[in-house]
């Protein structure tokens, strides 16, 4: 999973979040910045009953947050959504090439973007990809 700073940098940039099931998001400047909460259609927590881990299935959030607009939350992309994202903004471009590589040190995103070559370096995939993702959407959108 990317970090919250680069997730809060990809959604200045212009991110759209369609939000869905099974989607991450993050509530920042809340108290909760160290928590990445799932969009689901049954809320389930892991709980120890008599010392053995279960799954509790309830309906109330503990801390009483009624809701919240999707604007105050920000999405945590999964390494497949930002590689969807990436291909979705490559379509129809001339002669790109979007390549992950692993390295002993992590992996890098090789692209080929409107005649460029760009390298972008993580410790992990997602990290990539976001990094790739970002450049684009803050140097390219719109032109």
């Amino acid at each position: 999973m990317i970090s919250l700073n680069l997730a809060q940098a990809l959604k200045a940039a212009g991110l759209v979040w369609r939000a869905d099931l099974h989607h991450f998001f993050a509530i920042p400047e809340r108290g909760f910045d160290d928590r990445i909460f799932v969009i689901s259609d049954l809320m389930a927590h892991l709980d120890l009953l008599k010392g053995w881990p279960i799954v509790a299935f309830h309906g109330a959030v503990e801390w009483a947050l009624d809701y919240i607009l999707t604007t105050e939350v920000v999405w945590m992309p999964t390494e497949e959504q930002l590689r969807q994202e990436l291909e979705e903004i490559l379509l129809g471009e001339p002669e790109v090439v979007l390549q992950l590589n692993w390295q002993p040190q992590g992996y890098n995103c090789d692209i080929r973007f409107r005649g460029e070559p760009l390298s972008f370096e993580a410790k992990t995939a997602s990290e990539a990809y976001g990094l790739t993702l970002l450049h684009i959407l803050q140097n390219y959108r719109g032109s």
